[in-house]
């Protein structure tokens, strides 16, 4: 992308680019001054800006700039600290459609082949999601959700299956502005795209994958995830990449919350379960903190760390806090750094006020630690039922886990033991027969069993 002329305050000034980045010989400012600079550029863009074409053969033209592929199309400072408005004036063959960030303001036929459509997002965004789509559309307006307006933007082939598909949009909307607060965006626009993800989260208007269309309601997850994203990602987003579980972790808690709330508990434990098992399974290859500096391939920043064993570390402080709190403390995070960034260390202080308790040890151990725990447990009943549990990774951690104590005569009851030692055994006084003990019935804690035996 070749940069032709800067102008400062309609007034050319000198520049240089090197590779991909621009420096511009510009004065000090005074202060609230305010400034205006046009960029005049052109080329065609190495990323960030897909054209290619659709799997029915039909030329599209996609932004997917995360982690921080924006820079190669737009001139900006391409981090998530670094939020803007945004507005695109699209001028573009008359027989595509154009999708962008906040609500459309213009749309004019310059002549009969060329149409000017402008988009204008009011509310500042980070450049990861700041994104346009052209392409041939099936457009379906839905019914508004509490005055926001939806709509599924589709490939005319896969009309039919693809509004069937993105209408799961309109509950999972509903549950996530009930739950943490009103819609942060003008619209919400669910659209298929060229995205190289399963779906990316660009404020107000969705890109999902191409092939996410199948008419089964396949990707509801992933919608509910997406949709989550506006809130935890887009609206309140990390302030530098890696605290990136601030997004994806949320994103992905919320999507089984969805569930929860849709489907109910069995359908979250299920997804509780699985994104436990497949956490654990990434840390036989990665032994890495959620919170990792060392990364500097942002795109490894994705990985089950910062998604399911994230989204297990806020599980673990709802169990921690109870729902009451734990709700107060997701909202009064959401709209204390709405359309803002925020760390981790951010969040923390937040649910610390909010339940006056001090977690400096838990987020220390679940965001900043790598590993989980691993346990041995075996258990014995004679006159007294003794259960030892041994930590048997290197870390050791602090947690409390519940165990539940299965009669002979067909009852049951549990017993919560805090565990802060490597080696940790107690003793229930008992009175009945025991068959069996269960760890972690209710599947609160991110652990991983080893064994369980009698002894």
């Amino acid at each position: 992308m070749a940069v032709e002329s800067v102008m400062e305050n309609n007034q050319p000034i000198s520049f240089s680019q090197n590779s991909n980045q621009l420096l511009m010989n510009i004065s000090l400012s005074k202060a609230n001054e305010l400034r205006t600079y046009v960029i005049k550029y052109k080329g065609i863009p190495a990323d960030g800006l897909i054209i290619s074409k659709n799997k029915f053969g039909d030329r599209t033209f996609f932004g997917d700039n995360w982690p921080d592929r924006a820079k190669n199309w737009l001139p900006v400072v391409d981090h998530p600290s670094d939020k803007a408005t945004v507005e695109w004036d699209i001028t573009a063959p008359s027989h595509y459609q154009t999708i962008g960030g906040g609500l459309m303001i213009e749309r004019t036929n310059i002549d009969d082949k060329t149409t000017l459509t402008r988009w204008k997002m009011d509310t500042p965004i980070p450049t990861k999601v700041m994104v346009i789509g052209v392409a041939r559309f099936a457009i379906e307006n839905l019914e508004e959700i509490y005055n926001i307006p939806v709509s599924s933007w589709v490939y005319p082939q896969d009309r039919d299956k693809g509004f069937k598909d993105y209408a799961l949009a309109l509950p999972i909307l509903d549950f996530m502005i009930n739950h943490v607060g009103p819609y942060p965006f003008d619209k919400l626009a669910n659209v298929q795209s060229k995205t190289l993800y399963g779906g990316m989260e660009n404020a107000g208007n969705i890109f999902y994958n191409e092939n996410s269309i199948t008419g089964n309601g396949d990707y509801e997850a992933v919608i509910a995830h997406e949709i989550a994203h506006q809130w935890f990602g887009d609206s309140a987003s990390e302030r530098n990449w890696y605290h990136v579980w601030l997004s994806e972790g949320f994103a992905t808690y919320f999507e089984n919350l969805f569930y929860e709330n849709e489907y109910g508990r069995d359908s979250f434990v299920k997804k509780m379960k699985e994104d436990r098992e497949k956490a654990i399974r990434y840390s036989k290859q990665s032994q890495s903190p959620i919170v990792d500096t060392t990364i500097t391939d942002y795109l490894q920043l994705l990985s089950p760390n910062t998604y399911e064993k994230a989204s297990w570390v806020l599980h673990m402080l709802r169990k921690d806090l109870g729902d009451e709190l734990f709700w107060k403390g997701i909202k009064k995070y959401y709209v204390t750094y709405k359309y803002n960034n925020a760390l981790s260390e951010d969040f923390q202080r937040v649910i610390e006020e909010i339940s006056s308790k001090n977690l400096n040890s838990y987020f220390k151990q679940w965001l900043y630690q790598s590993g989980h725990p691993k346990l041995d447990i075996s258990w014995n009943a004679n006159n007294d039922l003794i259960i030892e549990i041994k930590q048997i990774q290197d870390n050791i951690f602090t947690f409390p886990i519940d165990m539940k104590i299965y009669f002979e005569d067909g009852s049951s009851t549990i017993e919560t033991i805090s565990v802060s030692n490597k080696n940790q055994k107690v003793s229930f006084p008992i009175s009945k027969n025991i068959i069996s003990v269960e760890p972690d019935p209710n599947t609160w804690l991110f652990f991983e069993l080893n064994s369980l035996k009698q002894i």
